[in-house]
């Protein structure tokens, strides 16, 4: 007796292509990945909306994960604000400690000034979470702690210039507070306003601080009637 096979064949003798039943998977991503995803996803939201405007929620969500991924990789919220602020300081200690590599006072000013605009131009969302005040200082530093940590590069760039130009070298972290302030301030103006152009800012920056230096009183005094 013969044995129809029509079932398992097309009209022209090749086996019929097996019905679809497996669904397409989804790519999984590992554990790096998940977590790089996660710290990008955080880092926007952030510094659109602060530390105590975003929710674990909405990060999962937008991760398309579930909030135990989040706990998972940093602990909470808390744990991954952290580790996003931690980086940004870093990334902007290094742009500016690394940019310091002229000889001359003047140029290196300079540098100082365009690392920091560099910053803001390139990295603007971690430039806007760290000028925020972090609930977690304690553990991640503050804005004003980073700009201490660049001040003290510089303090000893000016230490040295004051010596040879008969200052007190001793005062030289109080200026590098204060140029290092001047500039981290401006930024903070400039990161909404993008005018003028970068260059132009730095320039003007370097103006007000080169020939304020340039023309520095050995022993300055206060010309109004308060003494103290």
């Amino acid at each position: 007796m013969a044995i129809d096979n029509s079932s398992a064949s097309n009209s022209k003798g090749k086996p019929s292509p097996a019905p679809a039943t497996r669904r397409a998977r989804r790519v999984r991503m590992t554990g790096a990945e998940r977590r790089e995803q996660l710290l990008d996803i955080g880092r926007t939201l952030f510094a659109e909306r602060g530390y105590e405007g975003t929710s674990v929620e909405e990060i999962a969500a937008k991760a398309g994960v579930s909030k135990p991924v989040v706990y998972e990789h940093f602990g909470g919220k808390e744990g991954l604000y952290a580790v996003v602020v931690d980086r940004e300081m870093r990334q902007l200690l290094d742009m500016v400690t690394g940019a310091l590599t002229a000889g001359h006072p003047r140029e290196l000013l300079e540098q100082a000034a365009f690392a920091l605009l560099d910053y803001i131009e390139t990295f603007t969302d971690g430039f806007r979470i760290l000028v925020r005040d972090s609930p977690v200082a304690q553990s991640t530093g503050t804005f004003a702690s980073l700009i201490s940590d660049i001040a003290t590069q510089v303090e000893d760039i000016l230490g040295l210039e004051f010596k040879a130009r008969g200052f007190d070298p001793k005062l030289a972290p109080l200026y590098a507070q204060a140029l290092v302030g001047m500039v981290a301030l401006t930024g903070q103006w400039w990161v909404d306003t993008r005018k003028p152009k970068k260059a132009e800012v730095a320039a003007h920056l370097v103006n007000l601080a080169w020939h304020g230096l340039g023309n520095l009183e050995a022993r300055p005094r206060l010309i109004g009637h308060r003494k103290n």
